[in-house]
């Protein structure tokens, strides 16, 4: 694992995606609640390394940007929990994460990949395909920028990834994401533009 990558930016973009899609909070600290409880259920090695005590409150991020996009409208609620899955696991590979605590950094390899496909699994069951291939892009993107030590350019692909889960992609993002996936100089001004609103 890299060490601690703090998600700053996204934490900005969600707060400034507003709720128009009818998120249920804007600090996370329901849909982390959620997801707490959805792995106790579940048992297994992610359960074991929940610690006891309520789930903590996020700061908004990715999860509820994504949440607060009319593409996500009347399911506002499932499509934070399955962000937050995804960016769970994505803190688990690469930064600290909210709710589990991982005694070694193998096991938190392993559960980071579990949530991942959790994640992805109740997106498909969704049936939104498009946000499907959007965050299976996301997992692969901030993998090959925090390979390279692009902490910035991690934080800007998620924040680009969820704008495209709440309210579609743009042409600016498919270029910027073929940018970063070709180690381009312009791929973080690039993810950067294409996270703000109305990029085209």
């Amino acid at each position: 694992m890299t060490s601690p990558a703090e998600p700053s930016d996204p934490e900005r973009a969600g707060r400034a995606g507003g709720s128009a899609g009818g998120t249920p909070a804007e600090d996370g600290s329901f849909a982390l609640a959620r997801l707490a409880e959805l792995l106790h259920e579940r048992g297994g090695l992610v359960a074991d390394l929940l610690p006891g005590g309520e789930a903590p409150a996020a700061a908004g991020g990715p999860p509820q940007l994504a949440a607060s996009g009319p593409r996500a409208a009347g399911r506002a609620e499932e499509y934070e929990l399955v962000l937050e899955a995804i960016y769970e696991g994505y803190l688990l590979h690469y930064g600290t994460p909210r709710l589990l605590r991982p005694p070694e950094a193998d096991l938190g390899l392993l559960a980071g990949d579990e949530l991942y496909a959790l994640g992805l699994a109740r997106l498909v069951a969704l049936g939104d395909l498009p946000a499907v291939v959007e965050l299976a892009d996301v997992i692969a993107l901030t993998s090959l920028a925090q390979g390279d030590g692009q902490a910035e350019l991690a934080r800007a692909v998620w924040t680009a990834g969820a704008r495209a889960v709440g309210w579609g992609s743009t042409d600016a993002h498919r270029d910027a994401k073929a940018l970063a996936r070709a180690g381009a100089p312009r791929a973080l001004e690039a993810m950067r533009a294409a996270a703000e609103p109305d990029a085209d």
